[in-house]
């Protein structure tokens, strides 16, 4: 009989006492898409492979043959519209090719499922409004079973069988006469409990109400939600996510809000931790900021506005972070634990208006002769430059950082 602890897993060690060392980097922009970046990314859920959300409408999929971290071989697939949200299958793997595909949001056209190696399309799941207009939803969640995908959109989500592609059956998340408890607006985030012994899920709103905007639901309770979350901000939801090892904690980002709220699924009547970064007080944008819980449930990790990764300890008492470093000299976009490594996998970019300086010279000695026929009995006439400026990221890469033991600090 074989040793049964070989098949027992043990989480990744993290080492927070120092910065992490790099040991990936991957720029997205080139040479005809400058202003590109990349917009979030995560590891599929084996970790052997990753996928990136760009600016510039398509995919980026990384390390897709499991070879070294270091030698990152991209596969592009490029879309036909904005991208609003993506999900991997939740048995994706490199190693197994009828699992190894993600669904995918893209604007004004049915959900896809995609292969994620080559990008082509396995099936689609049309959503339809009243005035036959193809919706595309802003949030995508399957279910712990992968039976069934969810899709949140305004004041609905549509409810898919993925092996029977087609149309879906909605539940309307709005109060009704025969329901007063419900969701408002656009449903913007999806998450489901990880524990195989409930069937709920989260979904949350970008419309602030006064009973808050985030529910739970039951997979087998329909439309009605089983409770309402209380005490966070007045704000639009962006993200959810549960606790892997506690499936009873519940953690919301904020449109605009820095901090990450938590609360305890079994008192919802205020949040059990509001974990603070160091720029919780700085300047904030309407840009998303994925966060990521490690597979062990002891780490939160997510970036801000200046480009640094905070990293907190979720069993402490304190709610400041363990550790904060630089990570990138632009907005970080979003984080992701790798399940099986002691890395991280950082994304950052967003969008700077620069003035072209040549431009600027060019249409000042316009406006110079222009000025000069006025005094010489010509109406003068300035002429102003009409080119629309371009959008340029400062740093548009996509890293990894290795938390190990062997780390050594920060290369750059």
């Amino acid at each position: 009989m074989e040793d049964v602890a070989s098949y027992t897993w043990v989480p990744p060690e993290y080492d927070l006492s120092r910065p992490p060392s790099q040991s990936a980097s991957w720029k997205v922009p080139s040479p005809t898409l400058p202003g590109n970046f990349a917009r979030s990314a995560k590891w599929c859920p084996d970790g052997s492979a990753a996928l990136a959300q760009c600016e510039h409408r398509e995919f980026r999929l990384l390390n897709p043959l499991g070879e070294d971290e270091t030698t990152f071989n991209p596969h592009t697939f490029a879309q036909p519209a904005p991208i609003l949200d993506y999900a991997w299958y939740p048995t994706a793997s490199v190693t197994s090719p009828a699992t190894f595909c993600f669904v995918a949001s893209v604007r004004e056209t049915p959900v896809k499922l995609l292969d994620a190696s080559d990008g082509r399309l396995r099936a689609s799941y049309r959503i339809v409004d009243h005035r036959e207009r193809q919706i595309a939803p802003h949030s995508l969640a399957f279910n712990l079973s992968a039976t069934r995908l969810y899709c949140g959109f305004e004041d609905a989500i549509e409810v898919f069988d993925v092996a029977q592609p087609g149309e879906g059956t909605r539940l309307h998340t709005t109060p009704s006469k025969k329901n007063r408890d419900g969701l408002k607006g656009i449903i913007s985030a999806l998450a489901f409990s990880p524990s195989y012994e409930s069937d709920l899920y989260s979904a949350g709103s970008l419309s602030p109400t006064e009973g808050g905007n985030i529910a739970v639901f039951s997979e087998t309770g329909g439309a009605v939600p089983v409770s309402f979350v209380s005490g966070g901000p007045a704000a639009g939801v962006t993200q959810l996510h549960f606790n892997p090892a506690q499936p009873h904690i519940l953690y919301a980002a904020f449109r605009r809000r820095s901090e990450i709220f938590s609360w305890d699924l079994r008192d919802t009547t205020a949040p059990l931790k509001i974990y603070t970064p160091p720029s919780a007080n700085d300047r904030e944008t309407n840009q998303k900021r994925r966060f990521d819980v490690d597979l062990a449930g002891r780490f939160l990790a997510l970036g801000d506005q200046e480009g640094r990764v905070s990293v907190f300890d979720l069993a402490a008492e304190e709610n400041t972070p363990r550790l904060t470093y630089t990570a990138h000299s632009d907005a970080l976009g979003s984080v992701s634990f790798h399940p099986t490594k002691p890395t991280l996998l950082s994304v950052s970019g967003s969008r700077h208006f620069h003035t072209d300086e040549d431009e600027e010279s060019s249409s000042e000695d316009g406006e110079d002769e222009e000025d000069d026929q006025g005094q010489s009995g010509k109406a003068a006439v300035i002429r102003r430059s009409v080119a629309r400026p371009t959008p340029v990221p400062l740093d548009a890469s996509i890293r990894v950082w290795d938390f190990g033991p062997a780390g050594s600090g920060v290369v750059e």
